[in-house]
This record gives structure tokens, sequence and C-alpha cells, in this order.
């Protein structure tokens, strides 16, 4: 569920207390989660893309990174959760490489749209 500040997150109550999903602080991670989810599905013009890409943008450090206290990793809920300290880094940078990408159009999996034998022939193996 997508905040009036444009990002995205859940608490871990959530997991117990289905009356809290959608009620947690918005992190980086989750954000990006949440405009990978919309790149995928949603139209182009879509606000809630805006509002996402925004989010990152105006909370990106001046060094690149992205600051999130919240633990967002699941281990087995109720009894353990993980943090991943780089999923705060990675995912909004690969969620607007994505959003970058799909703003000019540029085709994100070509190489997967190759058969085996024309990948060969191109690449000279």
């Amino acid at each position: 569920m997508q905040k009036p500040d444009g990002g995205f997150g859940e608490s871990l109550r959530s997991y117990e207390l289905p009356t809290t999903k959608g009620n947690g602080n918005s992190t980086a991670s989750q954000t990006a989660w949440g405009l990978i989810g919309l790149l995928a599905a949603a139209d182009r013009s879509d606000p809630a893309i805006a509002k996402a890409v925004a989010y990152l943008v105006d909370r990106q450090n001046e060094d690149g990174s992205w600051s999130e206290s919240e633990f967002t990793g699941t281990g087995f809920p109720s009894v353990f959760y993980l943090k991943y300290h780089l999923y705060r880094n990675s995912f909004p940078l690969y969620a607007l490489a994505r959003f970058r990408n799909r703003s000019q159009n540029v085709e994100e999996d070509r190489a997967l749209t190759f058969k085996p034998s024309e990948f060969r022939l191109r690449s000279g193996f």
C-alpha cells in the first residue's frame, strides 16, 4: 500500500496483526519493491510510479546511499527477523535503473530475447 509520502512500508507486526498491514514507516527497500512491481504491471503514466521515484530520489543521501533503520527481512515471522544491510541501497538503485531504462525505452532484458544459437553467432563464438 503506497503511503501519502510516495513510499511503501510494512511493519513486522502485520504478520500477527492483520489490522496493522500497510502501517509501517516507508522504507527505501520496500519502496523499491513497490516501484519494481509498479514498473512491471502499471501503465507508465500511473502517478504511483512518479511518487515512488520521487520518494527514493528525495531521500537519497549525499553519498548515494539510503538510510533505513527498520528490519525488512523475514526469517520466520514472529520468531526472528533479518536486517539485510545492503537492501536499503541495492534495491532502490535497481528500481531507479529500471525506471530510467523504461523511461528511455531501453530494452532491459535484451540478452534474454536471443535464442542460444543466435547469441553464439552474434558474439562470435
